[in-house]
């Protein structure tokens, strides 16, 4: 392909303010941080950056408040490279914050604000088509924007991409049928599932319950996904690395996958080249920050399956 692919990413923006401490608290009370930093993010808008980072043209939708911290957001994201044009802003809304703790083993606690009158429903998408773009990503923290980017996206043959993740059932229920290509994490699947199953059978589960590809991510376990034509699911193990902080990790995993798909990658090379960037992520504090570029990511995945 003679130009950067296109990619339009649909979700969450958020303030986040990471803070690092050597473990995470049990307990009510101060605790110091030995790092910290504050930038904009979230699952859509971090997917994005990783993957303008791996260098597709990326356009990101997502809805922020009239505020000053909606300035600030945008500011962030478009420092990036990442286009923002299509951003909503929503009079006398709140813009999304999330507080997140890591600890030194890379773990970490999320808790994230979405003023509802910012998350309302969209009515329409924001561009009248989306075949110009070779994939679309969304995430499930606006539903309402990530059913119409869907439908859309598969209406005009593109990747529908789903990054499944913790949400209500009803929420899922309602973007799984829509998705050409769900990628779940563990917690997603078995909300769908309704009983505690290993990836593998979760894997297999939700694949049997959609006519989409299917993928299930399980951190430094790797991921698992169901291959349609032999029947099976299928394991690809993560590259070994020491965590530092997995805030994101699954965010740049979904970006650089839909960069795969928007290539035409093999779905099994996508899948490698997402694994290769989430592991790199993880070894830098700072959420997407951490997100690695081409050369690194593919230099990751020569090492970790060598030809």
């Amino acid at each position: 392909m003679n130009r950067p692919v296109k990619l339009l990413s649909v979700g969450a923006l958020t303030l986040d303010t990471i803070l690092r401490l050597e473990t995470l608290p049990t307990h009510q009370g101060k605790f110091i941080a030995s790092d910290g930093v504050q930038i904009a993010a979230g699952m859509a808008t971090s997917a994005a950056c990783a993957a303008r980072r791996l260098g597709a043209e990326v356009f990101l939708w997502a809805s922020a408040g009239d505020d000053v911290i909606g300035d600030q957001l945008l500011a962030g994201i478009e420092a990036e490279g990442v286009d923002c044009s299509f951003v909503r802003r929503v009079q006398g809304a709140r813009s999304a914050l999330a507080s997140i703790l890591v600890d030194a083993h890379g773990e970490r606690v999320i808790v994230p604000f979405y003023d509802p009158k910012a998350q309302a429903d969209p009515e329409t998408l924001p561009v009248t088509d989306l075949a110009a773009f070779d994939a679309v990503l969304v995430d499930v923290r606006w539903p309402g924007a990530a059913a119409l980017a869907l439908t859309a996206a598969r209406d005009a043959g593109r990747p529908a991409i789903l990054d499944a993740d913790t949400a209500p059932l009803e929420v899922l229920e309602l973007l799984l049928p829509l998705a050409s290509h769900i990628v779940a994490s563990e917690t997603a699947a078995r909300i769908v599932c309704g009983h505690a199953l290993d990836p593998e059978t979760a894997c297999a589960d939700l694949a049997s319950r959609t006519d989409a590809f299917v993928a299930v991510t399980g951190g430094a376990a790797g991921s698992w996904w169901h291959d349609r034509s032999s029947g099976c699911v299928r394991h690809i193990a993560a590259p070994k690395v020491k965590a530092v902080d997995t805030l994101a990790a699954g965010d740049i995993f979904h970006g650089a996958f839909a960069v795969g798909l928007a290539e035409a990658m093999p779905v099994e090379q996508a899948l490698r080249f997402a694994s290769a960037a989430a592991a790199l992520k993880c070894q830098r504090f700072g959420g997407r920050l951490g997100a690695p570029d081409r050369a690194e990511t593919m230099a990751m995945v020569a090492a970790t399956w060598p030809a």
